[in-house]
């Protein structure tokens, strides 16, 4: 008798340790039962994505306080890989060290350098704590519990507080609550692209494009102009150096709408012919924002 091919877990590539807030990300789009994998390294994701060793990648591209993770543009272009969702992630800072180590002993305090600029009130006001970068929240909590150096706390979410068994000390001790970070769900370039119910609105799904223009006068007006005659709403443009051209630049765009849609459809083959080069990176279910 032959046995039934058991199925296997989806894969989920993100960048940090355990409890990093990428790996909260990856649960909330792909639910609680995928197997979510840390690399040190956002290039040995996409690696690891295009090389077939994960079905998805899960990647923060902004922050509503510190901007676009420019690293992360550049790899959408230098990777094959197509966005398939977004979502974002509310990213609240706790304060956190090992078990009987009061908040008077504290000297020195390792996170992510990201997370250490979001909390400079609480470095302020504390000015005999001092800031350590390392390479990760979630990682800096973990260094903290192993290591044990003296006087030491970490920077991290709670959940990785639990993980390493650190005691949180102080909570949500970043500069402003209105701290999000927006994630890309991303597949292999060769991977099928997310279906559309007809019951789907306009409104429902973005599509993400890459392009660069001539460096004229008029040339990005023109181009943008095309979603602009189709009443085609954008929600996101952000400039790269184009390299090899120095002071020439790529210009990612995030539109409202799907490209199946007339409007959608006749407005990247406009942007097509004004354009040098035009890559569209996703088309993808509109996230929670």
């Amino acid at each position: 008798m032959a046995l039934r091919k058991m199925k296997t877990r989806i894969r989920a590539g993100f960048q940090g340790e355990f409890g990093a807030f990428s790996q909260e990300a990856t649960v909330k789009l792909l639910g609680p039962s995928v197997e979510a994998v840390p690399f040190p390294r956002f290039t040995d994701v996409f690696d690891a994505l295009v090389a077939g060793n994960l079905d998805y990648a899960v990647i923060p591209m902004e922050n509503t306080l510190h901007g676009s993770v420019y690293e992360n543009y550049d790899n959408l272009l230098r990777y094959e890989c197509r966005i398939h969702g977004e979502t974002t992630i509310r990213i609240c800072h706790n304060l956190m060290a090992p078990p009987g180590l009061s908040f008077a002993k504290i000297t020195h305090v390792y996170s992510h350098p990201v997370a250490l600029n979001q909390c400079l009130d609480f470095f302020r006001d504390n000015p005999q704590i001092s800031k350590e970068i390392h390479y990760d929240t979630a990682g800096s909590a973990r260094m903290v519990m192993t290591d044990r150096p003296e006087g030491a706390a970490a920077i991290a979410s709670a959940s990785a507080a639990e993980i390493y068994g650190a005691r949180i000390l102080k909570r949500g001790i970043e500069d402003d609550r209105q701290n999000f970070t927006r994630f890309f769900l991303l597949a292999r370039g060769d991977q099928a692209a997310p279906a559309r119910s007809p019951k789907d609105r306009k409104t429902a799904w973005k599509t993400s494009i890459v392009f660069s223009v001539a460096n004229q006068s008029g040339s990005l007006f023109r181009s943008i102009a095309a979603f602009a005659l189709r009443d085609l709403s954008l929600t996101k443009i952000s400039s790269r150096p184009l390299r090899g051209k120095p002071f020439d630049y790529l210009f990612y765009l995030d539109v409202l709408g799907h490209l199946e849609d007339p409007a959608m459809a006749n407005a990247l083959r406009h942007l097509d012919e004004l354009a040098d080069m035009m890559k569209v990176l996703g088309c993808y279910p509109k996230g929670d924002w």
